[in-house]
């Protein structure tokens, strides 16, 4: 367990990661990466259970999928500051033959990869075979999924949603960043999906929301809430309501910087807003 300063801290690295590993090759998803750092280093420092190693049965510890590949800077970036593999492996982000590549790959062989996520709408449906894999094993560890919500217009995840719910898989934890923003404009502009939580509760399962998601206190105390909710014969739901571009001012509130990396004056801009908390790679 960690402390929201120590939470911090580590977000805030996470961050200089994730603007150094896209300015490096000017290439990768800065955007939803950011908006979503609180949150997995809360997940993955402060709440899941997680065994010594990489395991890809995860037989006796909690699971996760990222199903909105193209943030994998982010994920890249906790997985390695959680002891996953070395540190200094992220500077060979999207370089040639990297195990980190712009999606990530499982046949890379990269630990604390489950699946590959190149292609949207996929995740949920991995993450219910897992959890469902650990019904049958009496493994009473859970399953959390974390997707984008512009990947709800790919349509495999509604019957994924549908399922679940059906089959009783209570044992999961679906996480939406609702960031209302996607690479071509807002997600209302694209394709507006309505209410997503009256869509959830329509499919039968129990939706949370952390209003605000790029704060770690409300992130700890959501995914606790969440947490104590399992178990109840339906799936749980957190709607995670984030700023794309979080902890970065200028990359903030636009949706322009889903897909694009920043030049030498803008990355030094947005590290000053960032300081050095754990050591650069």
């Amino acid at each position: 367990m960690s402390n929201t300063q120590q939470l911090q801290d580590f977000t805030t690295q996470v961050r200089r990661d994730i603007l150094r590993m896209v300015h490096a090759v000017n290439s990768g998803h800065p955007g939803g990466s950011l908006g979503c750092a609180e949150f997995l280093v809360t997940l993955y420092q402060d709440v899941m259970k997680r065994n010594e190693g990489f395991d890809m049965n995860g037989i006796g510890e909690d699971l996760f999928f990222l199903s909105n590949g193209h943030i994998s800077p982010v994920f890249y970036s906790v997985l390695a500051r959680s002891g996953y593999f070395s540190v200094a492996e992220l500077a060979t982000f999207r370089k040639l033959n990297s195990r980190l590549q712009g999606h990530p790959t499982t046949h890379e062989g990269l630990p604390g990869i489950r699946m590959a996520s190149g292609s949207l709408g996929q995740g949920l449906s991995v993450a219910i075979g897992a959890a469902q894999a650990k019904k049958l094993n009496n493994d009473n560890h859970l399953v959390f999924a974390l997707l984008g919500d512009g990947e709800l217009q790919e349509g495999q995840n509604w019957e994924a949603i549908m399922y679940a719910s059906a089959k009783k898989v209570d044992n999961l934890i679906a996480t939406i960043d609702l960031n209302g923003k996607q690479i071509d404009g807002t997600t209302d502009e694209v394709l507006a999906m309505g209410s997503v939580k009256a869509k959830f509760e329509a499919f039968d399962w129990i939706v949370l929301e952390i209003k605000e998601g790029n704060n770690i206190d409300a992130i700890k105390a959501g995914l606790a809430d969440a947490k104590s909710k399992s178990g109840n014969g339906k799936p749980v739901c957190i709607l995670l309501h984030t700023e794309m571009g979080n902890g970065v001012d200028f990359m903030m509130h636009t949706h322009a910087w889903h897909g694009k990396a920043p030049n030498d004056e803008q990355l030094a801009k947005a590290l000053e807003q960032n300081v050095e908390t754990l050591g650069d790679y």
